[in-house]
């Protein structure tokens, strides 16, 4: 596959990572694969263009709609922060998270250009992974997938394209992270963080360094990461490895295998309404550990601080916890079989064991207890492989390759006996041991079978001006559905089952290139993708989660897959001195499918709904300013123009959606980083601005727009006694100590009104560590 030989790619927007790293844009062959840009002999064509950044012997830069980010803009965040939040540095791109490290994965959510990271395409060393969040149902999140130091670069394709992409959900966009490869040199890492809220991360890393004369070379990682939540009470607890082998082959190929095994264990933070936040505040939490006051709310007798609120009864539940446990392999093969032909292949295989929990303050225990604990547990595995062939002859580069996958899905949901008061202590949940259900609400599996095709074709017609098209095929088939059913409970006989298949045959990209001048670069890209059907659990969020089986058996002959056609003209322009970059562009969204929710979070009223089409307009602007040696400033704005096209019915109104803003994505935003760096010192500050958000569809609840500051500096010691490299560093998160709603949205949006599907933003936060590099 192309995206297993990009090592020469840097970023095509230079983020506020201190001066731009010239050193770093190494002299290779502008195709050299990974581990190898060194010893690969130069060809006489270059591998497509119009999608990544591609530096040359000569130094000129050819790229567009992609954007890059390096494990440097990473090192400005304190050790063990989700990857996610370096890529919200680029215009257009948005992260918001609950935890201030950004590894909660139920209240946290991405957003490229209007688009959630469940309409994303994403990869790790060409392995198609999923989205961060309890619901995925399609592979990893990447903060489970990779250790955050261990990743290289993050690549951004804002707009669709790369049709060699294995996903089945990119709609707006593709993420490829890479990992690091092991050093030829033998020695390791150690890294400790200490921060607010008790927070505790180890991170040691080891490297054999070059084994023998092919260069066989490896590595081994592990990261412990421990704290409390910042409201309430409870631990976050996560712990990773990572080992990365490479084995060169010859002068010009090589092999690599990954492996990911992560371990977490997180209380939740209470989900919020705009209602609870006027009348309780954002510091309303669960109540663990006091059982009691859980208790006594289920039985009705609310504190004054609840009876205020418009719902007492759901204001505080006792716990909320997940669970996860995964485990991911990849083998990565780079072959030239001849001056002009190569060969790239992926196969991977994964798993993962989750369980989400909730005490439920509407169904009580057999016991006569008010309360019980409902834990949903879903499970996956999943196994594949890409092959990709890449032919270059004259002026062409000709890539053809597959994708398949088969992906086994299951989720269940189970109701434990909580104890009377006083009479036991209440379940664990965060040891994962909650005895044996007295209830199975219900109970989904799922069967999905990908198939995709692609075909490219990279023209360089002149040295200046490169010319790009290709298409991909795709065939998804999921079957299964509700398996078991509690109909005492659901009160409901018959749940949604069945088999759907979301297919294209065409789907094209098609990009210009055009170095008219030195230093400026003008770019135009087309594509047309669609995302497949998701799958769940009952009652969340899907086409099997809706009432019943005649809907779904209705829906079934109505619903098509969504679609998006994303047009982007740009222009940039880079220099030493100066960076500059514009993005123009527009997307038509067909067939928008929406979970419309009520009810409460254990008991809610899903519906999805496609609520037509989205009109997408908008412009990412960037200037990157570096005055004198040691000194970058950053700035960019974006204003995303994004509304509904169509109106829709729903029990039997019309609501008028047509004109109405998307949900949960701001309008405006503004970035900023400062950052000076002087001998072994750095020091940066980061400002950032997001306008209002709207919370349901009809744009008549909405939270306020916010400013987000960050404050760090670092110094390397460079040799210490035995240690090569010695590095502190300190930063401070929320700066001002802003009030914000970070997620919004987890629990699905309202058509009108509130809903409880808020999360509250971190205060100021403290972290500091040091770094030894042996």
């Amino acid at each position: 596959m192309r995206s297993l030989t990009l090592l020469a790619l840097v970023s095509s927007t230079i983020l506020a990572g201190g001066v731009p790293d010239r050193s770093a844009l190494a002299a290779t062959p502008a195709d050299a694969p990974a581990g190898k840009a060194a010893t690969r002999p130069k060809r006489a064509a270059l591998p497509p263009a119009g999608e990544d950044v591609t530096v040359t012997r000569s130094m000129s830069v050819s790229h567009g709609t992609a954007d890059t980010v390096t494990s440097r803009v990473m090192q400005q965040f304190a050790p063990g922060t989700s990857a996610l939040k370096a890529l919200a540095r680029l215009p257009g791109v948005t992260f918001n998270s609950a935890d201030p490290l950004g590894l909660d994965t139920w209240s946290s959510n991405l957003y490229v250009r209007g688009f959630t990271q469940a309409q994303l395409g994403v990869t790790l060393d060409g392995i198609p992974l999923g989205y961060q969040g309890y619901r995925t149902y399609n592979g990893l999140g990447i903060n489970a997938a990779i250790i955050p130091d261990a990743i290289s670069r993050m690549t951004v394709s804002q707009g669709g394209g790369a049709v060699d992409m294995p996903s089945t959900t990119n709609l707006g966009g593709a993420l490829q992270f890479y990992s690091a490869d092991p050093t030829d040199r033998t020695g390791g890492t150690v890294s400790q963080m200490f921060g607010s809220n008790s927070a505790f991360r180890t991170y040691v890393r080891l490297d054999s360094g070059a084994l023998n004369a092919s260069g066989t070379k490896f590595f081994v990682a592990y990261a412990r990461n421990d704290t409390q939540k910042w409201k309430g009470a409870g631990e976050m607890f996560e712990q990773q490895a990572n080992a990365k082998l490479v084995q060169p082959i010859g002068n010009d190929s090589k092999m690599s295998v990954f492996f990911d095994w992560s371990d977490s264990a997180q209380m939740d933070y209470q989900d919020l309404s705009l209602n609870y936040l006027n009348t309780v505040g954002q510091r309303l939490d669960y109540s663990y550990p006091d059982y009691r006051a859980a208790y006594m709310t289920a039985l009705g007798h609310y504190t004054p601080a609840q009876l205020k609120t418009n719902d007492p009864l759901d204001t505080s539940y006792y716990d909320g916890v997940a669970l996860e446990r995964n485990y991911l392999g990849g083998m990565n093969f780079d072959l030239a079989l001849n001056s002009r032909l190569r060969w790239n292949s992926v196969i991977y295989g994964q798993g993962n064991q989750r369980y989400q929990t909730y005490t439920d303050p509407y169904m009580p225990s057999p016991n006569g207890a008010p309360l019980s604990e409902l834990v949903s547990q879903p499970a996956e595995q999943r196994f594949g492989f890409t092959t990709a062939l890449q032919y270059t002859i004259a002026r062409h580069v000709i890539d053809a390759g597959v994708w398949y996958e088969n992906n086994s899905f299951r989720m269940n949901e189970f109701l434990y006996q909580e104890p009377l008061l006083g009479q036991g202590q209440p379940i664990d949940a965060m040891s994962g041991n909650f005895g044996t259900p007295f209830m199975q609400p219900w109970g989904t599996s799922f069967s999905t079978n990908t198939f995709q095709f692609h075909l490219q074709d990279t023209y360089h017609l002149l040295s200046n001006l490169t010319l790009h098209a290709g298409f991909r095929s795709m065939l998804v088939t999921t079957r299964g559905g509700v398996n078991e059913n509690d109909v005492a409970y659901n009160g409901v006989a018959d749940l949604p089952n069945g088999s759907l298949t979301s297919s294209a045959a065409f789907l094209p990209h098609v990009s210009i290139n055009w170095a008219f001048r030195p230093h400026h670069e003008l770019y135009f890209d087309f594509s047309e993708n669609m995302r497949a059907y998701d799958y769940g659990g009952y009652q969340q969020g899907s086409p099997w989660g809706v009432t019943d089986q005649a809907t779904f058996d209705q829906l079934r002959h109505t619903i098509r897959p969504e679609r998006s056609f994303a047009y982007v003209l740009g222009y940039r322009y880079n220099t030493r001195r100066l960076m500059a970059g514009l993005n123009l562009y527009h997307v038509s969204f067909e067939n928008r499918l929406q979970s419309l929710v009520g009810g409460t979070l254990v008991q809610p009223v899903s519906t999805m709904v496609n609520v037509g089409g989205v009109e997408m307009n908008g412009l990412d602007a960037s200037l990157t300013v570096s005055p004198f040696k040691g000194l970058s400033i950053y700035n960019s704005v974006s204003y995303n123009h994004s509304v509904y096209s169509n109106n829709i019915t729903s029990g039997g109104v019309v609501y008028a959606l047509s004109g109405k803003y998307v949900v949960n994505y701001p309008q405006f935003m503004y970035k900023t980083n400062v950052t000076y760096a002087w001998r072994g010192f750095e020091a940066h500050f980061d400002a950032n601005y997001m306008s209002r958000r709207y919370l349901s569809y009809m744009n008549d609840t909405s939270v306020n727009g916010f400013w987000m500051t960050n404050l760090g500096a670092r110094y390397n010691f460079g040799k210490v006694g035995f240690v090569r490299d010695l590095t502190a560093d300190f930063t401070i998160y929320n700066l001002i100590n802003t009030k914000y709603i970070a997620q919004m949205g987890e629990n699905g949006n309202p058509l009108t009104g509130d809903y409880q599907s808020l999360m509250a933003g971190a205060p100021r936060q403290y972290f500091g560590s040091l770094k030894a590099n042996f």
